[in-house]
């Protein structure tokens, strides 16, 4: 282990374990491949920090900048400013095999797990990839920790799964794969970016039961990346809310589905279908239009232009700070100042 790593773990131990700060991810975007048009602001100033085995989830429609900031933090894209700082030791930092160490410690879970699983391969060349990439040589190691991973995914007997390919399994099965594989590197946080959204709803409870399960008896940190508020009320401790590249709200899940401050997170839940009639949320109007662009965001508040309200002369021009409108719940909306 580096002495760049060993010291900075040896002051991160009392701290979070993951701490993101004023955190940019802009991809400049060009026309014919040499005039630059500008930067699209896929995050766009984001702050937040993770506990130690805390589950935690970032919600928010297609576009609003959860899949980008998810591989910011895998070390995927590079940020454009602002840090990002894994148990004491800032990810800019790492080089080599400190990269390698960094990510073996994050696992990732892909939303399409058909697209995530190479067809060449059958389920045991696909687990013991990453061991082999990251020094496990023994063969004995390797099949242990193989044979552990399948069994804690509800795979077993490991006989029936390690000699078929992805195109043999159902759906749900190659999404425990794609766990598994995740896992097998004994990593001590787990991103998870829509991992259910590809599957049927009957096996989506399943999934997300096992995910919650493993991060519980492993002690995992794990941030669950989706756009479906209804599907975290088991499943996380926190909720970030993000639009337009930001976070607009935060707070125990409870708390933030019980009492929701910001008014696109109250649009949000509004979109959840409920079967009561009577339900008062449901005759709560949604919000009509589109997300903002991120290549040219509106100036003050970005959801301004689509909040029902927005202070004329303060939310297009002023963009709002973080208010805490209720202990431990933070909304960046001037209805709170």
């Amino acid at each position: 282990m580096s002495a760049v790593r060993s010291s900075a773990q040896a002051r991160g131990r009392d701290g979070p374990l993951l701490a993101v700060q004023d955190l940019h991810t802009w991809f400049e975007l060009r026309q014919w491949g040499f005039l630059r048009v500008g930067s699209v602001r896929a995050v766009d100033g984001v702050d937040f920090e993770l506990a130690r085995g805390e589950a935690v989830a970032f919600v928010g429609e297609s576009g609003c900048g959860k899949s980008s900031l998810a591989r910011t933090l895998l070390g995927l894209h590079k940020p454009t400013r602002g840090e990002v700082v894994f148990n004491g030791t800032r990810v800019a930092d790492l080089r080599g095999k400190d990269m390698q160490w960094y990510r073996a410690s994050v696992g990732y879970v892909q939303q399409d797990p058909y697209g995530a699983l190479p067809p060449f391969m059958d389920v045991r060349r696909i687990l013991s990839e990453p061991l082999i990439v990251h020094g496990i040589s023994s063969r004995v190691e390797r099949e242990r920790r193989i044979r552990q991973v399948l069994d804690e995914v509800r795979l077993s007997p490991a006989e029936t799964i390690l000699d078929k390919f992805p195109h043999m399994l159902s759906g749900g099965q190659q999404q425990r794969v794609v766990i598994a594989r995740a896992l097998v590197l004994e990593p001590s946080m787990i991103i998870a970016d829509e991992p259910v959204s590809m599957l049927d709803a009957s096996v989506r409870v399943e999934i997300l039961n096992l995910l919650r399960r493993i991060q519980t008896e492993r002690e995992l940190t794990l941030a669950f990346i989706t756009h479906d508020l209804s599907t975290v009320r088991h499943f996380a401790d926190r909720i970030f809310v993000m639009y337009a590249g930001r976070i607009v709200e935060q707070a125990p899940v409870d708390e933030l589905l019980a009492h929701p401050q910001h008014p696109y997170t109250q649009s949000l839940l509004a979109a959840i279908a409920d079967v009561d009639a009577a339900n008062a949320r449901q005759q709560r109007e949604v919000p009509g239009g589109e997300p903002p662009s991120l290549l040219h965001p509106p100036p003050g508040c970005r959801f301004h232009p689509r909040c029902p309200h927005a202070i004329a002369g303060v939310c297009e021009v002023d963009d709002p700070p973080q208010f805490e409108p209720r202990r431990g719940h933070r909304s960046a909306c001037w209805l709170h100042r």
